[in-house]
């Protein structure tokens, strides 16, 4: 009968990387707020820009996060 046992390395990689997303989530909500909030000047653009950037980079540090730790698992 062979065991597999979880890799450690792969399975830290993996809630490192979800930790790093979780700033990541409080941030784009906020920079999103303010921009939608902020629609008469400039700075609207220029803030919606990073919100939309960081909440591409959220999403893939996630689910990547949630990918490294279920292949460290099976």
């Amino acid at each position: 009968m062979n065991k597999q046992h979880t890799d450690t390395k792969l399975l830290v990689k993996g809630l490192k990387r979800l930790a790093l997303g979780l700033p990541f989530i409080v941030l784009t909500t906020y920079i999103l707020t303010f921009a939608f909030l902020n629609k008469e000047t400039i700075p609207l653009y220029i803030f919606l820009t990073l919100g939309i950037i960081a909440m591409g980079v959220t999403i893939y540090l996630m689910f990547d996060g949630i990918k490294l730790i279920l292949r460290s698992i099976f």
